[in-house]
């Protein structure tokens, strides 16, 4: 989900060539795209409806779910969201710039 989302942002504001170029850096082995699983789905509908009132999104939910399932207590996105986001698996994550 955060590949799609960044994907339709860099392509809408910084146009085609460097839509291709975030592709070409996926590639690397500096990422790893992490897919969803069954369990991330229910994790996701409990964030989204839990946190509405922000409102916390399927992308930013995905993140959650997926940092809780692999045990990642760092994360580097949306200070706004994540501030008040509360995960499972640890009193609250690590924020990255």
């Amino acid at each position: 989900m955060v590949v799609a989302e960044a994907s339709y942002l860099v392509g809408t504001f910084l146009g085609a060539a460097a839509e291709a170029d975030f592709f070409t850096m996926l590639q690397s082995d500096r990422f790893r795209v992490e897919q969803l699983v069954a369990e991330d789905v229910v994790r996701i509908t409990d964030l989204v409806q839990r946190y509405s009132d922000l409102p916390l999104g399927g992308t930013d939910a995905s993140v959650v779910a997926a940092a809780e399932r692999l045990g990642f207590d760092e994360v580097a996105l949306d200070h706004r969201h994540f501030t008040v986001v509360r995960p499972s698996h640890v009193d609250a994550f690590t924020l990255l710039p």
